[in-house]
C-alpha cells in the first residue's frame, strides 16, 4: 500500500481500535511524531515499522495489491446499475482488506444500492397496495374510471424507470470519476455502511 492510502488507512484502523497515536506509537515502539508522519502521508514506513502496525492493528498491509484496483473500482460502481445490493457486498467483502481506495468506494456503492433497494420497495408496496386502493375508491367514477386506471397503472411504472435511470447514471459517472481520481458521489444515497 502507497501514501496517501497508507496513512488514511492507519488512522482508520487505529481509531476502530480506540488508540491514540502516543499508544500506538509506543506498541510499535516508534516515536508519536514517525505515526503522525505516517498518518499524514508524509513518509512510507519502514518495512520492521508496517509489520509492527500490522501486528498493532491486526492488518496484514502485505496483503494490499493495487494492481488491479481500477479494474475492481470499475467493476464495483457498475454493480450499482444493477438494483442487487449482493453483487456490490461481495465484492467489497472480497476486495476492502486489499485496498483502502476500493474499501472507501465500496461503502459508498452499498450505501447508494441499499438506499435504491429500499426505493424501490416503496414503488413496489404503491403498486401493490396503493394503486388498487385507489381504483376500488374510483370505480364509481363511470366512463371515467377506465381514464384513471389506465393512467394510474403507467404512473406506477414511472418509478421503476426513474430509478433504473439514475442507477445507470450514478454508475457510469461515478466510474469515470473513480478511474479520474476524483472525489465520487452517489446522490440521494443514506450512509448505513460508515
Amino acid at each position: 500500500m502507497n501514501q496517501p492510502d497508507l496513512g488514511l488507512k492507519v488512522v482508520e484502523l487505529r481509531q476502530q481500535k480506540g488508540l491514540t497515536q502516543e499508544q500506538l506509537a509506543e506498541r510499535c515502539e516508534v516515536s508519536a511524531r514517525t505515526i503522525q508522519r505516517i498518518e499524514s502521508g508524509e513518509v512510507d514506513p519502514r518495512a520492521y515499522t508496517l509489520q509492527c502496525l500490522g501486528e498493532a492493528l491486526d492488518f496484514d498491509f502485505s496483503q494490499e495489491n493495487t494492481g488491479n484496483e481500477n479494474l475492481w473500482l470499475t467493476i464495483l460502481h457498475l454493480s450499482s446499475i444493477f438494483c442487487i445490493v449482493v453483487i456490490p457486498l461481495v465484492l467489497w467483502s472480497w476486495k476492502k482488506n486489499q485496498s483502502y481506495k476500493i474499501d472507501q468506494h465500496g461503502r459508498q456503492v452499498l450505501n447508494f444500492q441499499i438506499t435504491m433497494t429500499l426505493s424501490l420497495f416503496a414503488a413496489m408496496l404503491f403498486m401493490i397496495v396503493g394503486l388498487p386502493t385507489l381504483i376500488l375508491l374510483s370505480m364509481d367514477m363511470g366512463e371515467d374510471f377506465v381514464i384513471l386506471a389506465s393512467t394510474l397503472a403507467m404512473l406506477s411504472i414511472l418509478p421503476f424507470i426513474f430509478i433504473g435511470i439514475f442507477c445507470t447514471y450514478q454508475g457510469v459517472v461515478n466510474v469515470i470519476r473513480a478511474l479520474s481520481d476524483k472525489p465520487i458521489r452517489y446522490a440521494l444515497s443514506i450512509p448505513f455502511v460508515k
